[in-house]
């Protein structure tokens, strides 16, 4: 059924604003050396790789499907998020992180292989990469044997400031912008690396002095500067520091230079970190409530599956907005059961008693099955709205397309043969 006047204008899926659509244009700048110089051929080989009747879309979520799998058996064999947990276990973690990131890199290509490029592309990708932020790493909160302590908290929902940040900026740069080292691929190796590496050697590696793992003749006399430090130690000011002193500066930086390129106010831009500041500060006000109960119980699994569809619809609705040039959403109901649970945590702080872990569980499971339902419904609405208007299909390539497609590759094939024969050899 097509969403009403006044909820189509509200999601940015009204004819106003789909029109944009079909002058859209994708922009982005990667400036990572690994990127340009050594993944950019391994991409363009896999994409080869893919049959030409296999949507764009389609790779996007089958790399998301890895992820998802990846959870599943951390909740099965792994549910502390501490372990040990089989090896096999760690190197599928690594495995499925690395398909992802393949397919998250080839859709595109498989996009403009099939000739199937359209806004919905780039809304889909990100908007499952919003999706993956928490879960991934997630992944990597186990991999480390960081369990619901504070550190592995941090680890598992860290990733959404730099992802939302970026949204941010792209929104009003119309560019995203990858830096030399950027999360996507610098950050993804390291995070495979550190789940192969516990795999072989056990999460417990991590808590080891770096010093003793790298070797005391490799810091060129400045090893005492480490002391007794272990990864785990200065991991959480490692992240830190990347975020408030490498990432959010440029992203700022970015938007500021095409504010006054454009002749626009550059201060009330800072307003738009409103639902950030929400969602960073009542996570952090339920989950570190000594009232709260979530993290003794080991419920962070559960609780990263319902933030990833919070922070999914938050940040898709920005990459919409942008898509469709509407103004900012500030706000997202989601939002709303999040706050009610930084106060659920903490109402002893207003003279009110502490709720059991019992009724806690049940408002987070409550929450987890209301932000499952309000996500897909609006993604639907989404989807189908972009679909109709600009008549093409979400998960699937039309049929005259791909036979389109077929011709188009087997006459290459044989402008490439040398008597004109798709494999070198008349038909007789």
């Amino acid at each position: 059924m097509a969403p009403s006047k006044k909820e189509a204008a509200h999601e940015c899926v009204s004819e106003e604003a789909l029109v944009h659509l079909k002058s859209y244009k994708y922009s982005s700048v990667d400036k990572s050396l690994i990127s340009n110089y050594i993944l950019k051929h391994y991409w363009n080989a896999f994409v080869e790789l893919l049959p030409l009747w296999l949507a764009p879309n389609m790779v996007t979520l089958l790399g998301f499907f890895f992820i998802i799998s990846n959870v599943v058996c951390l909740e099965i064999w792994m549910p502390d998020l501490v372990g040990p947990g089989p090896s096999w276990l760690y190197y599928s973690f690594a495995f499925g992180l690395w398909m992802y990131s393949t397919m998250d890199n080839v859709d595109g290509k498989q996009a403009r292989r099939t000739g199937t490029s359209s806004g919905l592309g780039e809304l889909f990708d990100h908007g499952i990469d919003s999706l993956n932020c928490t879960l991934a790493s997630l992944l990597e909160t186990a991999a480390m044997g960081l369990g619901t302590s504070k550190t592995g908290v941090f680890t598992a929902l860290i990733p959404c400031l730099p992802m939302f940040f970026s949204t941010w900026e792209t929104y009003h740069t119309h560019t995203l912008y990858l830096g030399v080292f950027n999360g996507p691929t610098e950050g993804l190796i390291l995070a495979c690396t550190i789940m192969l590496l516990s795999g072989y050697y056990g999460p417990e590696i991590w808590t080891h002095k770096i010093t003793e793992l790298v070797g005391h003749h490799y810091f060129f006399g400045y090893h005492e500067l480490f002391g007794e430090y272990s990864v785990r130690d200065l991991w959480v000011p490692i992240l830190l520091f990347a975020l408030i002193f490498v990432h959010m500066p440029f992203c700022a930086l970015n938007v500021i230079k095409a504010r006054r390129r454009d002749n626009l106010p550059v201060l009330p831009v800072f307003l738009e970190w409103t639902p950030m500041v929400v969602y960073t500060l009542s996570i952090g006000a339920w989950l570190f409530s000594p009232y709260s109960t979530l993290m003794k119980e080991n419920r962070l699994v559960l609780f990263c599956l319902t933030m990833s569809f919070v922070f999914g619809r938050m940040t898709t609705k920005i990459i919409l907005a942008h898509l469709t040039r509407q103004p900012f959403p500030y706000w997202t109901v989601m939002l709303t059961p999040l706050v009610g649970g930084a106060i659920l945590g903490n109402l002893p702080r207003i003279g009110l008693p502490a709720v059991s872990s019992f009724v806690e569980l049940w408002y987070l499971r409550g929450y987890f099955v209301f932000a499952l339902i309000a996500y897909f419904r609006w993604a639907f609405l989404v989807i189908d709205s972009i679909c109709s208007y600009l008549d093409i299909n979400c998960l699937t390539i039309p049929h005259e397309k791909i036979l389109a497609n077929k011709e188009k590759a087997d006459a290459a094939k044989r402008a490439k043969s040398p008597n004109g024969f798709p494999n070198g050899k008349r038909a007789d």
